[in-house]
């Protein structure tokens, strides 16, 4: 598709709002050895996107300026790398870009091979673009992170998750109540009645006493916690937890890092570890398998044509988002 030319989102500087995003032509990329050229039929944004355009990740994320942002994209395979031999022009598939190159928004993506995977004909684009950044640091933090078995085998394991409307956080709920797991949900009002019908076993609104306090309904300590939601002291979460609970913090800021270092170094059984995203094809997957069979499912906030992704973008700035915003191209 050389010389072809599409629409994209695109900016030009880091640290401006959604105005700074730009529907511009740009040429078609070009997949090189290892991967595909994706005719993109839904993206979605996830938080990181706009903290990457406003500066928060310099220096390590753009990589690049002007930037195509977004990672996570569901589309049709257009043409293939010498080197891949599993994927074929006409299939249907989930991708995910790195967050240093972005280039989801976009009416053709180029992603790695090893981070795509097929898509069955029972899950539509718009539900499986939002799965792939989410889904995985759910899993990540869940499995990898705190241990939990999706097969229901392990030991009982209570479990707060904050930000539970979130991306991370609707996928987290799902996932964790494939396990032998008892879940505490914290959220917004007026998400509560979506979060307890992914499975929630306690829905607490965030705004009330014992929202902020983080507290238990049924007075129970966490053994886990997949921390979605937003900065939160380690005095906040410390009474809450078993002797030896952990927080896995998938938003790990400057002072949560901080926490983590203190707890290793003083042999706290109490801690709080940051998760890092490092995203599996195989995992992904793994979570697509589980859409197909309907234990599995993205919760739609809305959906935007990319001609108006600014619209989308000031509403996951605003961090009042329902699960997932889809763009469709």
């Amino acid at each position: 598709m050389a010389g072809r030319v599409m629409h994209a989102i695109q900016y030009q500087s880091c640290g401006e709002g959604p105005t700074e995003l730009k529907y511009v032509e740009v040429p078609v990329p070009t997949p090189k050895k290892d991967e595909i050229l994706i005719k993109v039929e839904a993206a979605s944004l996830s938080p990181i996107d706009w903290k990457i355009q406003q500066g928060h990740l310099k220096p390590m994320f753009p990589r690049e300026l002007p930037q195509i942002p977004g990672t996570d994209v569901a589309g049709e395979v257009v043409e293939v790398g010498s080197g891949v031999k599993n994927f074929k022009a006409g299939d249907k598939v989930i991708a995910m870009s790195n967050f240093g190159n972005g280039g989801g928004l976009a009416e053709f993506l180029v992603a790695k091979a090893n981070l795509t995977v097929a898509r069955p004909e029972e899950v539509s684009a718009a539900e499986a673009a939002g799965l792939p950044a989410a889904g995985l640091m759910a899993h990540q933090a869940l499995t990898d992170s705190a241990g939990v078995k999706l097969d229901g085998s392990g030991k009982p394991v209570n479990i707060l998750i904050t930000g539970a409307s979130s991306g991370a956080g609707h996928y987290a709920i799902q996932l964790a109540k494939l396990g032998n797991v008892h879940v505490t949900a914290i959220c917004a009002s007026e998400h509560m009645e979506v979060v307890k019908s992914l499975g929630a076993d306690e829905v607490v609104d965030c705004a009330t006493p014992d929202g902020v306090a983080l507290n238990s309904p049924s007075g129970k300590k966490y053994d886990v916690v997949i921390h979605c939601g937003a900065a939160t002291s380690w005095s906040t979460f410390e009474p809450n937890l078993a002797s030896n609970g952990k927080i896995f913090d998938v938003n790990p800021t400057p002072s949560a890092l901080k926490t983590y270092a203190l707890k290793k170094l003083t042999f706290s059984k109490k801690q709080q570890i940051p998760v890092l995203l490092s995203p599996k094809g195989e995992n992904l997957d793994f979570l697509v398998k589980l859409m197909k069979e309907g234990k599995l499912k993205t919760v739609i906030d809305s959906k935007y044509p990319l001609n108006k992704t600014e619209n989308a973008w000031a509403k996951n700035i605003d961090d009042k988002v329902m699960g997932k915003l889809i763009l469709e191209t």
